[in-house]
């Protein structure tokens, strides 16, 4: 996960935090039609998901383990029945190297007007640049929660679609050369657009033509025990009516103390470009921590820490239960 360190703080809006903003209206009208009971999520088999890519090795772009599972990907996505694309792609690092990057879109119902784009990051870090021994700051992690977790979903989600298909076209996209931005000890200026590499060039270059959704919903670090999701600034400032169709989806299952109705930090993260280029109205599920040792994400980010043992999955339960609900409801 990038984040770009371009967080206000968690307790970024303090001084709001007080306000409560279960009066906020969505600019969407409710939909009168009959709830939609979603196919089960299944936390098991997201997990697996999850655990398989920490299998393959840091998925850092260039190595055989990036390779290997963006194979993977693709052929777990067309078994389920996706339109899939690879988008092949250069960008720049922050070390001004060109790096060769791959954006993996699968799409279904791919006909419907009517879309939901998903989003989360596949690649994972190449830096432990926030583990306590400095030796191993230039070791790229395993990313077991920040990618994986918000990709493990995506996957079990694509499964159910391919049980029972959502009336919506629904558009996952998998981001690559998210996390290689400059190490935390790399005195440089700087620049948000050192991260998200990938998300900024499928936002500037959609895999369609003219392509646009109802709204997007980005998935980062969703599997970490005792999570707490928060109305990231950004999400709410540029996409308040999806923040709230998923916060009151969250509310009607009763998990509204983990999907918490009040502000949160503000993260230039993959949806902010998807906002900013596609000019899609997108949001951010992130868990944060302002009680964290490094003052923002979960103890183990970016640390050799970020393995597959600290992935929950009843954490992984309660994301995926909101997401099934929110695509299944859509008019």
């Amino acid at each position: 996960m990038n984040k770009l360190l371009a967080i206000v703080s968690v307790l970024f809006i303090i001084f709001s935090t007080s306000c409560n903003i279960n009066q906020t209206k969505s600019s969407k009208k409710k939909s009168s039609k009959a709830k939609v009971i979603a196919p089960s999520f299944n936390s098991d088999s997201a997990y697996k998901f999850i655990e398989k890519q920490v299998n393959f090795g840091p998925r850092v772009p260039g190595t055989q383990s990036h390779t290997l599972c963006a194979s993977w990907l693709q052929q777990k996505f067309e078994s389920y029945g996706a339109e899939v694309i690879i988008q092949k792609f250069n960008a720049q690092t922050y070390d001004n190297v060109s790096r060769k990057g791959k954006n993996i879109i699968a799409s279904f119902n791919p006909d419907a007007q009517n879309r939901i784009l998903l989003m989360s990051h596949w690649d994972s870090r190449p830096f432990a640049d926030h583990d306590d021994n400095a030796k191993l700051h230039r070791t790229p992690i395993d990313g077991a929660n920040d990618g994986a977790s918000g990709v493990g979903v995506l996957l079990e989600m694509a499964q159910q679609f391919s049980k029972k298909s959502p009336e919506v076209g629904v558009d996952i996209v998998l981001f690559d050369l998210e996390d290689w931005g400059p190490p935390n000890d790399v005195e440089i200026p700087y620049d948000e657009e050192f991260w998200g590499l990938g998300s900024q060039y499928w936002s500037k270059n959609p895999h369609k033509f003219g392509y646009t959704a109802n709204y997007g919903i980005l998935l980062d670090m969703v599997g970490a025990k005792n999570i707490e999701f928060f109305r990231e600034y950004n999400s709410d400032n540029d996409a308040r009516f999806a923040v709230d169709i998923v916060w009151d989806a969250a509310a009607d299952m009763g998990y509204n103390s983990v999907f918490i109705n009040k502000p949160g930090g503000q993260i230039t993260d993959d949806h902010y470009f998807v906002n900013k280029y596609a000019k899609i109205p997108s949001i951010d599920i992130i868990h944060l921590d302002s009680g964290s040792k490094n003052g923002s994400f979960y103890d183990y980010w970016h640390t050799t820490g970020d393995s597959i043992d600290k992935i929950d999955k009843q954490s992984l339960q309660i994301v995926g239960d909101v997401l099934m609900s929110v695509v299944y409801n859509e008019d």
